[in-house]
């Protein structure tokens, strides 16, 4: 399953007044996906000194391709 599925589905389930309106949950769930991409982002270690920094990197690129559809989430 893609991240924007699960979001959008989400999304589809809330009391959103506006969620009848054709692309609202897109609308919605832009933002909230921009946000969860800086916030990823801002754990990126800024260079790699340890195993642990490149595992670190590793989960940063894993969760952005996720959250980017670019990934399918496992167990979703």
């Amino acid at each position: 399953m893609k991240f924007s599925e699960l979001l959008i589905g989400a999304i589809g389930k809330s009391e959103i007044p506006l969620r009848f309106e054709p692309g609202a949950e897109e609308a919605v769930a832009a933002p909230v996906v921009e946000l969860l991409r800086t916030w990823i982002l801002s754990h990126e270690p800024d260079r790699a000194r340890s195993e642990f920094d490149d595992g670190q990197r590793a989960l940063v690129k894993a969760l952005v391709e996720e959250l980017e559809d670019r990934r399918d989430i496992q167990g979703a």
